[in-house]
């Protein structure tokens, strides 16, 4: 018999990077769920705005991910304004493209900071608060690059790869606490982190809320690989699988070997630029 699926009614959630695409996706599916949504984001306006949209009591507040201290003053507000906290989505992430011999530390560094630190630090927050409750769930978000490697994208590969090894370690520390651990692995979802890429050959790109969907499920049903679309699930496994002279032969077939460098460029300006001005902001 199948186990029930847990209920989200009332249950507080917040979603780092929540004003866009994933994220906003997501708390639309969640506060639909019967969840309370709490949206973080670097601008403050488009996450009250996007919370503005949904039900309940859900809030949207500023949140700089790689600001450790903010980071959990941001989680403090959320359980002093809505309570306590049951799940976390680390859903934030960047991704600047190009050949690794051309990205400057900057780029990596903060590329780094976001997409890996915070999700150490979110995950980290999350269990020091419901452990004591024995009841939490926190959902990091990687990536189909978190086991398939891409050229053209290096050090988001890395931090895709590490989100992975990071929370199966934490899983085995959370055995019989009562707290979840989830990994999400997206293929190229269609928001503007993959404007101007071309499709991968046999890797279909999916929708914003197939992901939130599966982010929902995995909260009312909790499991620790969930890949999105469910059939990436093989693919991975088939990959990491094959000796490195086959993956390599396969990345020219299926082109994540070139994607990158076949980008539309100018569909593209607009997100790139947006990134580089964030490191430029955080240039240390």
């Amino acid at each position: 018999m199948s186990k029930q699926p847990r209920s989200l009614h009332g249950k507080v959630i917040a979603i780092t990077g929540g004003a866009r695409g994933i994220g906003k996706a997501t708390a639309e599916a969640l506060s639909r769920a019967g969840a309370v949504v709490a949206i973080g984001d670097l601008d403050a306006d488009l996450a009250a705005e996007a919370a503005a949209g949904l039900s309940g009591n859900a809030i949207g507040l500023a949140l700089d991910v790689t600001d450790r201290v903010g980071f959990s003053a941001f989680l403090d507000e959320v359980e002093t304004q809505l309570g306590p906290l049951y799940g976390l989505v680390n859903n934030a992430g960047i991704m600047p493209t190009g050949n690794i011999d051309l990205e400057d530390d900057a780029t990596t560094t903060r590329e780094i900071a976001i997409n890996l630190h915070a999700v150490i630090h979110g995950t980290k927050e999350l269990i020091r608060r419901a452990k004591p409750r024995r009841s939490g769930h926190v959902i990091n978000i990687s990536s189909a690059a978190g086991k398939i490697s891409g050229a053209g994208v290096a050090t988001y590969t890395a931090t895709k790869f590490a989100v992975v090894g990071f929370s199966e370690s934490v899983a085995l520390e959370l055995d019989a606490t009562g707290v979840d651990i989830t990994v999400i692995y997206p293929a190229l979802t269609k928001t503007e982190l993959i404007s101007g890429l071309k499709e991968l050959r046999g890797v279909p790109q999916i929708e914003p809320s197939d992901v939130a969907d599966a982010i929902v499920r995995s909260f009312q049903n909790p499991r620790f690989n969930v890949p999105v679309p469910r059939a990436m699930g093989a693919v991975m496994t088939a990959y990491q699988a094959t000796p490195w002279p086959v993956r390599a032969k396969a990345a020219k077939v299926v082109k994540s070997d070139s994607v990158i460098s076949e980008a539309d460029q100018s569909a593209r300006a607009a997100y790139e630029a947006r990134v580089a001005r964030d490191v430029a902001a955080n240039r240390e």
